[in-house]
């Protein structure tokens, strides 16, 4: 495997840890070691770590068939679920991850629009894939990697999220049919949007006809039940989904207008071609992954472990301020919902970019990470990470006396400025 690992963002040397088992809101590796998970699966174990009801769910289907190829009652009840708590969700189409459900909404916002151009905020996360990748480092308005045809990534306008500027962008390019929002802002909200900015945006999509998509896969249901959107009430055209919506298994969906989702039905041709809009995968909500959504859709919709997660996370934040305090560190840590960002080098993001927020040094980042890796705290990305139902305030404070000893050690090596 090149650099030994299958995500780049696992890569550590000397090597990564290996980790054996996962529950709740702990793991441990392959050689026993415990640690405090605050990175959850990539943010998509909201209820913890081989939730019962979740496991139980899918090792009952596993009797049966884990997939066949075939339609089956399971996403029929999935995709009522998602009807039901999402307010975008006219009609659903399951995908095979989240990369490939903003493939999908990209293609329907291009099709619906009949554009070819789309327009993204700067340092917002899409997905791997080339048609959103330009724009995806902060500050850069290149992709952030080899191999990106340059007549992919000029189809691409990356904007800051500000309404006057996109609005400017879109009177001056009139190729622009659509326009992609991470509806938490860049980084699961560790560059937070502007105060309206979703209402805003929509209000600026539905002036000028263009298809208006947000990307939810960490939102959704982590925000609320029905996501960012339901709980600002701002409905956009088209959303994507993923992570906590498969029950933290692989998968992911697209749900929208009834209007641009039907140009997904075979039933209903256009121009010859049946369906309008050609979607296949193999592993389209597969049956094992349904059934373990669907346990995790009941436990969600109440509500409760959001609250509960949600809760945790500002015991972290507050708990990791008070450690900054103590020792006389630069920085602070902020987030909304179950996230925990933390900025370094000041006391305010207020008025700065993408670019400034996100870029900190790199003896800092891995000076930070590897010190609570090795006393057993596991970030997610970097200097940010989310909380879960099954984190409980004994395992918050725990680790938090694991900030506070990294805090004193970085201190001393004088990688913190204080």
């Amino acid at each position: 495997m090149p650099g030994g690992v299958s995500h780049e963002l696992r890569f550590r040397k000397p090597h990564p840890i290996y980790i054996e088992r996962a529950l709740g809101a702990e793991k441990w590796d392959i050689e026993g070691r415990r640690y405090i998970d605050f990175k959850l699966g990539a943010a998509s174990q909201l209820l913890g770590n081989s939730h019962p009801a979740v496991m139980e769910a899918v090792a009952q289907q596993l009797t049966k068939t884990p997939y066949s190829g075939d339609c089956h009652a399971l996403e029929i009840t999935w995709a009522e679920w998602l009807q039901k708590l999402f307010p975008s969700a006219d009609l659903v189409r399951f995908t095979g991850s989240g990369t490939e459900s903003t493939m999908l909404a990209l293609r329907l916002g291009r099709a619906f629009s009949g554009k070819d151009k789309v327009l993204r905020i700067d340092g917002h996360f899409h997905g791997w894939h080339d048609m959103l990748l330009k724009g995806s480092k902060p500050g850069a308005n290149t992709p952030p990697s080899l191999g990106v045809s340059a007549a992919i990534t000029d189809l691409t306008v990356v904007a800051p999220p500000a309404i006057d500027a996109i609005r400017d962008y879109l009177e001056q390019d009139p190729q622009i049919g659509t326009i992609f929002v991470e509806a938490s802002g860049a980084n699961y909200g560790s560059v937070p949007l502007p105060d309206g900015f979703l209402q805003q945006i929509r209000d600026l999509a539905t002036e000028t006809g263009k298809v208006l998509i947000f990307d939810e896969v960490i939102t959704g249901l982590r925000w609320s039940p029905g996501g960012r959107q339901a709980r600002d009430g701002v409905t956009p055209d088209l959303t994507t989904l993923a992570k906590v919506v498969t029950g933290g298994l692989p998968g992911g969906a697209v749900v929208g207008r009834a209007d641009i989702m039907a140009l997904l039905d075979p039933g209903k041709p256009i121009d010859g071609l049946a369906p309008p809009v050609s979607h296949k995968g193999t592993f389209n909500a597969a049956p094992m992954v349904a059934a373990g959504a669907i346990a995790a859709m009941e436990l969600l919709s109440t509500g409760e472990p959001q609250r509960q997660a949600d809760a945790m996370a500002d015991r972290l934040r507050n708990g990791i301020n008070e450690k900054m305090g103590k020792h006389g560190v630069k920085g602070f840590a902020y987030g909304d919902s179950s996230t925990c960002h933390m900025f370094f080098g000041g006391t305010s993001i207020d008025g700065m970019s993408a670019a400034e927020i996100r870029t900190q040094p790199a003896t800092l980042v891995s000076g930070l990470r590897n010190g609570l890796l090795e006393r057993g705290v596991d970030l997610m990305s970097f200097t940010s990470c989310v909380t879960s139902s099954a984190h409980t305030p004994e395992l918050i404070d725990e680790a938090l006396e694991i900030f506070d000893e990294t805090f004193a050690d970085l201190a001393h090596q004088g990688i913190l400025s204080t």
